[in-house]
């Protein structure tokens, strides 16, 4: 009987750290060596910032500064008693 991906996941998260992160890499070498069309990659950001761009011409999205970034981290920081 053959395994299925999920199958195949169940036994991989049993291995031990060191089993599933050797597997891990590998997966991922494995994504690296396929064929790769930068035409269609160049589209497709293409169109996200043309997306992106529509959001925050239209008022749905905004801007934030790197200043109000850090005051938003640091109440966090201060709600969970950092």
């Amino acid at each position: 009987m053959a395994k299925t991906a999920d199958d195949l996941r169940e036994e991989v998260l049993a291995l031990p750290a060191q089993e599933r992160a050797r597997i891990a890499s590998d997966l991922l070498a494995s994504l690296d060596s396929e064929a790769v069309d930068e035409d269609e990659i160049d589209q497709l950001w293409s169109a996200e910032t043309q997306r992106r761009a529509a959001l925050l011409e239209s008022g749905e999205a905004g801007t934030l500064t790197w200043g109000d970034i850090e005051r938003r981290f640091a109440d966090r920081r201060a709600q969970r008693g950092a």
